[in-house]
């Protein structure tokens, strides 16, 4: 009889124990180590799989695989694969990277198989494509692109859950592009545990990752996140890849958002924006001109500022509404803005700009569902607080920029020439940055008050 072997996994860090304990001793978290069970019998079936990945990996490479010299190495036939989409690929760095592996997460109705089916089946009239399903049937994928009045003559694909029996046809048909919907389904048949646990999420990943780097193969993954947004399954999976982006979007809007969480191939907190149409995503050119959706009276609360995200500046709209306050504890809710920071800012208020709203409500949202987390826009939200409590309307065409320090001074921030230039395209004639961001050559059509204090932008408004 086949005995098993038990282990527990910490679910943050990936660190194996013997027993169970209570806490990690790596990453110092607690509650988080789950047992699994790996069966006897996993070497067996797995060498099968582990020779047609040598046997391929040779193949790619034309050399068994060891060290080497880093100087030898040649990644001069390495180029990116363009997806053909611009927003996807400015989140990606610039495109698909040969063996690089990539996760897209996302809440359910996100988007996130529709976008992939979109990118195959462009991809697949430059590059051979394999687009592995386990959630759904290839009757269902074939009526989601004749929906999407996708061109899919070259595009094969197949459902499948079982990881090794996937690694053996992919080693077969050697895609240049693997794509996995998606790796909580996935499992390995000598692992005693079900589909989308700590154990089986974390060994098919693993068994693709090694499969990408030793045959060159772009795989693409698809995963579900929790309730508070963040990847399903152990923490050991950012790790293990190369790139994850998170597809965000509300249900009622038709707009999503494309973020780079990690990214060894490119900027990290990219972002990319797209439109959902009946034919699928749509790349949209200019996103600035959607979260600017704003009324022609200028109203008070309302602050527009220039926050940059990855290698683009972006133009947001700050809202924020002051209100008396009835309980013993005033609210503080922040829709898009770390809720710390605006505590953290309300006191840099109170102590350098005499203001004083310790017995008020203070709700502060960030049109269009963008975070900031970045400091660029500490200035714009102190500015649409004192505008709502004082219930002065900021000139609609003023877009403010500057970070906030404890001791009430407003600092710089990074490629402040292109914010400004940003603001200037989309019609602003005048702007609030800090002194050290003030250009020695002012563009034409655009006015420039350097600052340095808190209480000279109070006095200004």
């Amino acid at each position: 009889m086949n005995k098993s072997k038990i282990q527990f996994v910490c679910t943050d860090c990936g660190a194996e124990y013997r027993k169970w304990q209570g806490q990690c001793l790596q990453c110092s978290a607690w509650n988080t180590i789950s047992e699994f069970r790996i069966g006897a019998s996993a070497s067996k079936r797995s060498s099968a799989t582990a020779r047609h990945h040598q046997a391929f990996a040779k193949g790619f490479s034309g050399q068994e695989s060891g060290q080497q010299k880093l100087a030898d190495v040649d990644f001069s036939e390495l180029p990116r694969i363009m997806t053909g989409s611009a927003e996807l690929d400015r989140v990606l760095g610039g495109g698909l990277v040969t063996g690089s592996v990539v996760l897209l997460g996302g809440h359910p109705g996100a988007g996130k198989s529709t976008l992939l089916l979109q990118t195959s089946a462009r991809l697949s009239a430059r590059a051979s494509i394999l687009y592995v399903s386990g959630e759904e049937s290839v009757q269902q994928i074939a009526m989601r692109a004749r929906r999407l009045q996708l061109q899919t003559n070259d595009l094969e694909v197949m459902t499948e859950t079982d990881v090794d029996e996937l690694l053996l046809v992919a080693a077969q048909c050697s895609p240049r592009i693997l794509v996995v919907d998606s790796i909580q389904v996935m499992y390995n048949p000598d692992l005693q545990s079900a589909p989308g646990s700590v154990g089986q999420v974390r060994e098919a990943a693993a068994m693709l990752t090694r499969f990408a780097k030793q045959s060159g193969t772009i795989v693409i993954m698809v995963g579900h996140v929790t309730k508070d947004g963040s990847l399903a399954g152990p923490k050991v999976l950012e790790h293990m890849i190369d790139a994850s982006i998170m597809l965000e979007g509300q249900q009622d809007s038709r707009f999503r958002t494309l973020r780079a969480i990690k990214n060894r191939f490119g900027a990290v907190n990219e972002l990319g924006v797209f439109a959902m149409l009946e034919s699928g995503l749509k790349d949209v050119k200019n996103p600035s001109a959607i979260f600017l959706s704003r009324d022609g009276e200028p109203a008070s609360g309302s602050v527009v500022t220039v926050t940059w995200e990855g290698t683009r500046p972006l133009l947001v709209e700050i809202q924020a509404l002051i209100d008396q306050g009835f309980g013993a504890a005033p609210r503080r809710l922040s829709i898009g803005l770390d809720p710390q920071r605006l505590v953290l800012l309300l006191a840099v208020l109170n102590r350098h700009g005499g203001l004083q709203v310790g017995d008020q409500d203070v709700f502060i949202n960030v049109v269009g569902g963008v975070k900031i987390s970045e400091t660029s826009a500490d200035l714009a939200v102190l500015l649409a607080i004192v505008s709502s409590f004082r219930d002065r309307a900021l000139p609609a065409d003023w877009v403010v920029i500057g970070e906030v320090g404890l001791a009430g001074e407003i600092r710089p921030v990074s490629s402040g020439q292109e914010r400004i230039v940003e603001a200037l395209k989309h019609g602003f004639t005048k702007a609030l940055v800090p002194q050290a961001n003030v250009p020695q050559e002012i563009p034409e059509g655009i006015e420039i008050i350097g600052l340095s204090r808190l209480q000279q932008a109070l006095d200004l408004i």
